[in-house]
This record gives structure tokens, C-alpha cells and sequence, in this order.
């Protein structure tokens, strides 16, 4: 018991001076640290390596700059202004023998054709209604042999007094016309327009019969009513 509480003492006392040895050599390097010429350091700053002359390069002396020769101005020789060469343009030729040009066919013809545009006075077809407070446009279709077409469609369009016409009827409605007979009522009163209306004959399928044909309105009472008669062209 009494020697390994010898051989404990031992180590202890090893161990206190290895502590005490590791504190003065850790204060060594800190007061080094803050005091590099203290007189304890042994490689003071000072030392014979402060002293060492450092190697300065010696300044390159530079060529004396090149001075350069006067050169010897040359006389301008004039120059001769170039002459000017036509360029040859080539003539076109073709060795294929102009074709004739054909004459453009003519326009076909529509079937039917306005044959007259009449203003009247509307109390011819409508005795029991004052002219001066109606205004339309009637008119009979017929075919080449003077009979009547009925079942054919007539529209109206245009603009009249401002306001836009767009109007449909079918032919043989109106009898007091003939047996062909249609009739529009455009106003209820008498309107001055200068071809701003057109009529047209359809057939019953929508397709075009006749050229839209442009007339005047007048605001006359003996002229409130415009008569279009269609016929069939031979």
C-alpha cells in the first residue's frame, strides 16, 4: 500500500512540472510576441540579418531616343481624270415568233335586263292613298315573250335619306302591278335621292338575275312612285 502510494506522488510531481515547463515556455513566445527586441529573444529583429543591404537594381540607362531624318518632299504629279466608257446595253431578241394576243372574250350577259325606270304617281296603283304621304317602288318581270315570271326574288338596297335600306319581296305578290307584279314601300312621304337605291332580280336559289340596277327617288307627289319593269333578254 505504501509503495504505490509513492509510485502516485511521483507522477504527480512529473505531472506538475511538465505543466509548469508548457506555462513558461507559452509566456516566452507571448512576451516575444509583444516585444520582439526584448532583450530575452535570441533572434531579436536587430540581429545581423537587419543589416544585410538589400540588393537595389541599378537603374537601365536607355538608348539616346532616334531623331528622324528630314525626308524630302515629293512634287505632286497630277492625274489624269479617266475618260468616261459607254457600257454597250444588249438589245432583247427572241428567236420565237411573237404569238397574236387574243381578243378578251365579252362579259356574259345577264339574263334579265331593266328595261325601264319610270316615276309616276303613285295613286295609279294606289288611288285610296294620298301621294304625299307614301313613296315606294313596284314593277313587273317578265320573260322573253312578254309572259310573266312569277316566283322570282327583288331586293332592295341602298340608303335613302340617310337611313339604310335592305328589302325582299317576290315576284307575283302585287297583282295590281300585272300578274307579275312586286312593290316596295320606301317612305311615307316623298324622298329626293340621287342613285343611292338599287334593285336586282334573283332567282330562288339567291343567285343573280339581273344587274343591280341604281335609280333616283324624287320628292315630287306626282313622281313618289318608281316603276322598274324586268324582261328576259332573247
Amino acid at each position: 500500500m505504501r509503495k504505490s502510494q509513492s509510485s502516485m506522488e511521483i507522477w504527480d510531481i512529473l505531472s506538475i512540472g511538465v505543466l509548469v515547463l508548457t506555462a513558461c515556455i507559452v509566456g516566452y513566445f507571448v512576451l516575444i510576441f509583444f516585444d520582439p527586441n526584448s532583450s530575452l529573444n535570441v533572434l531579436p529583429p536587430t540581429g545581423p540579418l537587419a543589416n544585410t543591404p538589400t540588393n537595389s537594381p541599378a537603374p537601365i540607362k536607355l538608348e539616346p531616343t532616334w531623331t528622324a531624318s528630314p525626308t524630302l518632299e515629293l512634287t505632286p504629279t497630277r492625274t489624269l481624270i479617266p475618260t468616261w466608257t459607254p457600257i454597250f446595253t444588249s438589245t432583247p431578241f427572241s428567236l420565237v415568233p411573237a404569238t397574236r394576243t387574243p381578243k378578251p372574250s365579252a362579259t356574259p350577259k345577264a339574263p334579265f335586263t331593266a328595261i325601264s325606270i319610270q316615276q309616276v304617281e303613285s295613286t295609279l296603283i294606289h288611288p285610296e292613298i294620298p301621294c304625299g304621304s307614301w313613296a315606294g317602288v313596284g314593277g313587273t318581270v317578265v320573260d322573253a315573250n312578254n309572259s310573266p315570271v312569277i316566283g322570282f326574288a327583288v331586293v332592295l338596297r341602298g340608303s335613302l335619306n340617310g337611313n339604310l335600306v335592305d328589302q325582299l319581296t317576290v315576284t307575283g305578290i302585287n297583282k295590281e302591278y300585272g300578274p307579275s307584279g312586286f312593290e316596295f314601300k320606301i317612305a311615307d312621304a316623298p324622298v329626293a335621292s340621287n342613285k343611292t337605291l338599287s334593285i336586282q332580280l334573283l332567282d330562288q336559289s339567291g343567285i343573280p338575275l339581273s344587274d343591280a340596277v341604281k335609280f333616283s327617288t324624287s320628292a315630287e307627289c306626282s313622281k313618289n312612285l318608281v316603276i322598274v319593269r324586268f324582261k328576259k333578254n332573247q
